[in-house]
């Protein structure tokens, strides 16, 4: 059962909010929106799940047009960020709240819901009220009921994003396995690059309202198509800069250069914007060929095994994101080394050139 978007666009007045698109998202595999707050996953979400009326184009599942059906008729789940759970219930009936509006037999929803609990382990508490749960326990009640319902499609907008940390990592690790061979098609929204690479499948990239590249993750992370989607997939933010190729030799300013090799050689000459992910652009150098920056710490930050540090370079702001501990010191000079290898190039109208 494919979930399919033919150019749907959703406008509020005069204000485009999600422009044309097009997709064919599938079950058996993780469908990820990525994109910032604002980007338009959670106004692509209500289309797909009929919250919202769409401007133009058509929304398909398994091949039958269900633009104008209701959320009820398309037999859909919608988790929240927020635990959208009654608080009257116990957690048992909040499970069993869609199979009871669905009219099902008392011993079909008894199964279902024990099913489901045992799953997110909610069997001890079923009889418990929202209040009397932890926020985890919460947004598990709240997966429970979309597994329980058996939906054809089921949208997760930023499930985990209330959670504390811990909780997150639990939770994000079970959620392929819990949605693995149910034949439901799953779309996940979230901010986080990070999560995107670790819920793997397929990602669509967005940004104002649109979809800039589409299709599996981790290709579309060592692929990005345009300046703009290489962006949208890197945190910390991807470093970038005006460059200059000259015959084998790319210049960059502040006395920088380097040689190229690979598909980028064949580039014709002229200008172009190189971006670089943070993570190779390190503070002791990777081996030959890395080209060494000195810069202005500005920022510092140490995250677990990680050492970040933003520092300024001519006009511009980079960042480097390195293993282990080091000793920064803000509005000190730094030496930096940079992997050309790992280099993207970008033609001026953002488009990847190598």
């Amino acid at each position: 059962m494919a979930l399919e978007l033919q150019a749907v666009t959703k406008r509020v007045g005069q204000v485009t909010h999600v422009k044309e698109t097009s997709l064919v998202l599938e079950p058996g595999r993780f469908n990820v929106l990525l994109g910032e707050t604002g980007s338009g996953k959670t106004s692509l979400i209500k289309l797909m799940a009929g919250l919202d009326r769409i401007a133009s184009g058509r929304i398909l599942m398994d091949g039958q047009d269900v633009t104008g059906m209701s959320p009820q008729k398309r037999n859909i789940s919608l988790v929240h960020q927020f635990f959208v759970n009654y608080p009257h219930m116990t957690v048992f009936d909040n499970i069993a709240s869609p199979l009871r509006v669905a009219g099902l037999p008392k011993s079909e929803i008894q199964g279902r819901v024990e099913a489901a609990a045992d799953v997110l382990q909610l069997r001890p508490m079923l009889h418990r009220r929202p209040h009397e749960l932890s926020g985890g326990q919460q947004q598990r009640t709240a997966l429970a009921r979309a597994i329980a319902k058996e939906s054809t499609a089921v949208f997760l907008d930023e499930p985990l994003a209330n959670l504390d940390y811990k909780l997150r990592e639990e939770l994000r690790d079970q959620l392929p396995e819990l949605f693995a061979g149910r034949g439901a098609v799953v779309v996940y929204a979230t901010s986080e690059p990070a999560e995107a690479l670790m819920l793997g499948g397929r990602t669509a990239l967005m940004q104002d309202g649109h979809v800039t590249q589409f299709g599996p993750t981790a290709e579309i992370y060592r692929h990005p198509n345009t300046l703009t989607s290489a962006r949208v997939f890197s945190d910390p933010p991807i470093n970038a800069a005006r460059v200059t190729k000259k015959g084998s030799r790319v210049e960059m300013g502040h006395g920088l250069g380097w040689d190229v090799t690979g598909a980028a050689a064949g580039l014709r000459d002229g200008a172009y914007t190189v971006a670089i992910r943070p993570n190779y652009v390190l503070p002791t150098s990777p081996g030959a060929g890395a080209v060494p920056m000195t810069g202005t710490v500005q920022i510092t930050e140490l995250s677990g095994s990680e050492s970040t540090a933003h520092f300024r370079l001519g006009s511009d702001t980079w960042v480097s994101l390195a293993p282990g501990v080091h000793p920064y010191r803000v509005g000190v000079d730094h030496r930096f080394y940079m992997d050309p290898a790992h280099c993207f190039y970008f033609a001026p109208d953002g488009a990847l050139a190598a």
